[in-house]
């Protein structure tokens, strides 16, 4: 049997990929950082217009999706994919380049999530 100490010290595995620095699990099967990225704010996703600060674009902005870094990252592609424009996934937010307000809120109450609009 190995040392619990000297698989702390492995980064990367080429059987596993990435492992996680805490506890030397797999990044995948790592159960430490879920439970630390999992965001709330009620159980209420908003969803809101931006355009301060854009040179007057219109910017749609995802808040409070209560999924991790790697989900969030994964339902801003497909937030992106069913409006067909681009856009990014920074400091728990998804933003979306547009005024795609009206359909993301359809689709994310359609995936179960209670939704306002945010805003005016």
């Amino acid at each position: 049997m190995k040392n619990k100490e000297a698989d702390c010290g492995v980064v990367y595995s080429t059987e596993h990929g990435r492992m996680c620095p805490s506890c030397g699990k797999p990044v995948a099967g790592c159960l430490c950082r879920r439970k630390s990225a999992v965001r709330s704010d009620g159980g209420i996703v908003r969803v809101g217009l931006e355009t301060k600060g854009r040179r007057g674009k219109d910017v749609t902005v995802v808040t409070g999706v209560p999924l991790d870094d790697a989900g969030l990252r994964e339902l801003g592609r497909q937030l992106k994919a069913k409006c067909g424009s681009g856009g990014t996934v920074k400091d728990g937010t998804i933003e979306i380049q547009g005024d795609h307000l009206a359909k993301l809120m359809e689709d994310l109450k359609n995936m179960g999530w209670t939704v306002k609009k945010a805003g005016g």
